[in-house]
């Protein structure tokens, strides 16, 4: 059956196949996990931006309008400007 009968695998062969074994595997559950993630990945859109979150539908004009100052969208000169037009109710709009 085997040609050179004294031959066999030293201790350090055995060391090396069974290192050899348990990087193989490690290999292959590695790769289908990879794979099953990216398989259930939810569809991405690249051309979108990811809008900002939708303010809550109770809020009020003076809440909407401090978020706005809070995230640099206005300065404080137009912000105390459009408050002061909040509070006494504003230039009213009539048609001429």
């Amino acid at each position: 059956m085997f040609w050179y009968n004294d031959h066999g695998v030293s201790g350090w062969g055995w060391f090396g196949m069974s290192l050899g074994m348990v990087v193989f595997w490690g290999l292959i559950i590695t790769a289908f996990m990879l794979l099953f993630r990216t398989l259930n990945r939810p569809p991405e859109d690249p051309g979108t931006s990811t809008p900002p979150p939708a303010p809550p539908a109770s809020a009020t004009p003076e809440q909407l309008l401090a978020e706005r100052f809070a995230r640099g969208e206005i300065d404080e000169e137009e912000y105390r400007r459009r408050l002061e037009v909040l509070r006494t109710g504003g230039p009213t709009l009539t048609k001429q």
